[in-house]
């Protein structure tokens, strides 16, 4: 009888747990780079192009703050900020490759400063991750060491403590025109 009530709420905690998990994974937002700005700001001046915050009449500035203090999930190019070696402690999550370091910088409510939970290994600069965490809007600078020099760039959105996982694809990522100088940028994944 004893062995019975034990395995009876061994089984009741186990289905408890499974459920706040459950529970858990349905609150994360899944969402695009779309999301993070205004319905009304284009995307660029050509379809085929970046959109770049000195086209923008408020310089991509307008967050989305529908989003903020929510638990969202966003894939994008990790673009390192601080790291040791191949340990990366931050990284702004970009929406295409060779933003901010190749090209023009995206505007700030299409790049977001990611603080990882746990130090990231990368092997390269604008590797495909998907972020998972806390989504803050606020504008936040960061220094960027380029071959070329420094480079101020500013964030429209943080995530700090994030789960960082690499991924194969970025869903919604922007590919340069074949015309393009920045094209050579573009990831090839067979």
């Amino acid at each position: 009888m004893r062995t019975r009530l034990i395995l009876r709420a061994t089984l009741t905690a186990t289905l408890a747990l499974a459920a706040l998990k459950v529970e858990a994974a349905a609150d994360i937002a899944h969402i695009f780079w779309k999301d993070l700005r205004p319905p009304t700001q284009a995307t660029a001046e050509d379809a085929n192009l970046p959109m770049i915050a000195a086209k923008l009449a408020d310089h991509g500035e307008t967050l989305s703050l529908n989003l903020q203090d929510k638990t969202i999930q966003l894939a994008g190019y990790a673009l390192p900020v601080d790291r040791d070696g191949d340990l990366v402690y931050q990284f702004l999550l970009v929406p295409w490759t060779g933003a901010c370091s190749h090209m023009p910088t995206p505007p700030p409510n299409q790049i977001v400063l990611v603080t990882p939970a746990k130090p990231y290994k990368m092997a390269q600069a604008y590797e495909p991750v998907s972020v998972t965490g806390v989504l803050n809007p606020g504008m936040e600078k960061s220094q960027l060491f380029i071959l070329d020099g420094v480079s101020i760039v500013q964030s429209g959105y943080t995530v700090r403590k994030a789960a960082v996982a690499h991924v194969d694809t970025v869903p919604d990522t922007v590919t340069l025109p074949v015309n393009s100088p920045w094209s050579f940028l573009n990831k090839k994944r067979s």
